[in-house]
């Protein structure tokens, strides 16, 4: 039988620092593996965690995040080399989001990389990958570590997430701008040792309104202890990747493995897709010099695009989940299918992510989404009209106001 004492390797799943804490509070024993360990998929029903998340406050476990130290005096040129967006003047206390391609101006992942000193940065992803940077980095004076298992993560997310924050002693939390970090300590209850410190960034997955903690994995408890006991009049609730990806749908976020498959993973020639097609045409900066995938997707952006991926909003309340899309009601003309979909509770809409080919994924056209119903074992068939919109669905201006509301 495995014991916590056994390396790493000779584990089938790591368990995060604040397991036990969330293991505690599961009541469907519902866990998923994420990168290497096992997470809460849903602790107590999918509609209380989402609601969680819109009306007051959520704690989400997001230690698995992998996560890379990149440091040195060519840093900062190994991650402009490496990503699509210019990074020359991203400085201490910021953060972007970025994606990175092969040389066929592939998607091989996105992350998000915090400024941390001047020449030191840290880059999050959900995918490991060491190998693809180490052979980006040569020519290059940088040291790239991974260092997931070093850090403990928490994202506190919610219209009340700022308030909790202050509530547990970290003072000044509520100055911080979207995309911005800094460090922050937070007193132990009693006044009992000394003050935990740890990096706090306005960032996350839901779109909404919240922040990131990365602190030391000893202090994850403590720190996870004093957010439930402080949240006790804001509602707060740990939720699962579940409610999560309900919000980051509404968001119009991306998913690795589900809106596309990196380009180091496909098996099948076409199925990889360009940040183009994927709608991220805005952290492509062709005028900042040389990048990896730079010239294909130059060529890529002089031809009319094939294909993009768009956010749908379909007729009645069935999500269509896994349609496929059609030019006509009668379905003879497949053009597409959706990668994503749910009725969303807050915005009151049945909304999608999909691939849809040119020329039906201008705004505003309408397409025709395939969906299958299983009621009691008997399935149903249903073509429904679908309008392709704009992304987000949901964003509320308490995601940017700085500084929040006192929800």
């Amino acid at each position: 039988m495995l014991t916590e004492s056994e390396p790493h390797y000779a584990q089938p799943l790591l368990k995060t620092p604040f397991h036990e804490r969330a293991r505690g509070l599961s009541q469907l024993d519902s866990f998923i593996p994420w990168a290497g360990y096992t997470t809460v998929d849903v602790f107590t029903s999918v509609e209380q965690e989402y609601f969680a998340i819109r009306n007051s406050c959520s704690l989400y476990d997001l230690t698995p995040m992998v996560k890379y130290r990149i440091a040195g005096p060519d840093a900062l040129r190994f991650l402009d080399r490496l990503v699509t967006r210019d990074l020359r003047k991203l400085g201490p206390g910021k953060v972007v989001y970025v994606v990175w391609c092969d040389d066929e101006g592939h998607l091989i992942d996105d992350g998000t990389v915090f400024c941390t000193a001047v020449n030191e940065y840290r880059l999050c992803t959900a995918e490991r990958q060491l190998d693809w940077f180490q052979a980006s980095a040569i020519g290059f004076d940088v040291d790239i570590r991974e260092v997931t298992e070093d850090i403990a993560a928490l994202a506190v997310q919610g219209p009340t997430s700022a308030r909790l924050l202050e509530a547990v002693g970290l003072a000044g939390v509520e100055r911080l701008k979207p995309f911005e970090h800094g460090e922050f300590t937070m007193p132990r209850a009693g006044g009992s040792g000394a003050a935990i410190t740890m990096m706090v960034s306005r960032t996350g997955f839901t779109g909404d309104l919240g922040y990131e903690l990365w602190m030391q994995p000893a202090d994850a408890e403590v720190v996870w202890d004093a957010l439930m006991e402080g949240g006790r009049n804001r509602a707060v609730r740990p939720v699962g990747s579940r409610a999560l990806n309900m919000a980051r749908i509404e968001a119009g976020f991306l998913l690795p493995n589900v809106d596309f498959v990196p380009a180091t993973h496909t098996l099948y020639l076409g199925t990889e897709r360009s940040p183009l097609e994927l709608g991220l045409a805005w952290l492509v900066d062709f005028g900042k010099g040389h990048f990896t995938g730079r010239r294909a997707l130059l060529s890529e952006a002089s031809r009319s695009p094939r294909r993009r991926l768009v956010g749908l909003d379909v007729e009645g309340t069935k999500p269509a989940l896994n349609a496929l899309l059609y030019a006509q009601r009668s379905g003879r003309k497949e053009v597409g299918s959706v990668t994503s979909a749910i009725w969303s509770p807050t915005a009151k809409r049945n909304i999608a992510l999909a691939m849809v080919e040119a020329p039906h994924f201008a705004t505003g056209s309408t397409i025709w989404a395939d969906i299958y119903l299983n009621r009691e074992l008997v399935w149903e068939r249903r073509m429904m009209r679908a309008r392709v919109v704009e992304r987000p669905f949901y964003a509320p201006e308490r995601r940017r106001a700085t500084p929040p509301a006192d929800f």
